[in-house]
């Protein structure tokens, strides 16, 4: 059972949203999460359910090409599926072009567990990457979005700049940001939900969701189970 509390923000009847915070390579985790959305599903239908993830799928954990291989295929799930990207596969994706600076940033925000994953050593030239990593994989992370709205929340990989409008948001930030944003206490006319900065439990305000609990480093991987005015949580 879902022990469910009051969210700060709504959805509309018949919407479900599960929300899955950073997964940096938890592919087991990432499985066994799944299956509780699925038990969940199965025990309380609902006519529009949506799998949400809010991005960092690579680096820092042991199995990123495992986390890839499960996201890249066809849904699992009864549900509808929306990927949001990260600043790790920003990163990676840099990487991947070559250019040393890039190449640097991303071995040293956690990419080298990443290309052990796919049996390479950092050390292998960028060209290698390339050729290891399958082109689905690379497909699937150029096509990950940046926010999704949904009802009274905002879905985005690290925040938003507040006094912003939505459209005025640069991609860099959406990814990226960490103050002005968390400790904003306007009212953004949304409740972002959001990962990126690690906490030991999700932190819930009156304007944001925090999903992001450390899976890679030991902490549960988390998903927020939002449906009409009230949130609980599933984690592995």
């Amino acid at each position: 059972m879902i022990d469910f509390r009051p969210a700060p923000a709504r959805l509309p009847p018949e919407e479900r949203i599960y929300a899955v915070g950073d997964i940096h390579g938890c592919a087991a985790r990432l499985r066994r999460l799944h299956a509780l959305v699925a038990d969940d599903l199965a025990a309380r239908p609902v006519a529009r359910p949506t799998l949400l993830h809010l991005g960092d799928y690579v680096d820092k954990g042991e199995d990123s090409a495992g986390v890839l291989d499960w996201l890249s295929a066809p849904p699992a799930l009864p549900a509808r599926r929306i990927d949001l990207g990260g600043n790790h596969e920003a990163t990676m994706l840099a990487a991947l072009e070559g250019a040393p600076g890039d190449v640097a940033d991303w071995l040293w925000c956690g990419g080298r567990p990443t290309l052990q994953s796919y049996g390479l050593p950092a050390e292998a030239a960028p060209a290698l990457w390339r050729e290891a990593i399958p082109a689905a994989h690379l497909a699937w992370m150029r096509r990950l979005g940046r926010w999704h709205r949904a009802g009274g929340y905002l879905f985005v990989h690290a925040g938003i700049r507040p006094g912003l409008p939505l459209e005025a948001q640069s991609a860099e930030d959406l990814i990226r940001i960490r103050q002005p944003f968390l400790s904003s206490e306007a009212v953004h006319g949304v409740v972002v939900v959001h990962g990126h900065t690690a906490r030991a439990e999700p932190e819930i305000r009156h304007n944001r969701i925090n999903l992001d609990t450390a899976a890679w480093s030991g902490g549960p991987l988390t998903c927020a189970v939002l449906e009409e005015d009230r949130l609980g949580f599933l984690q592995a």
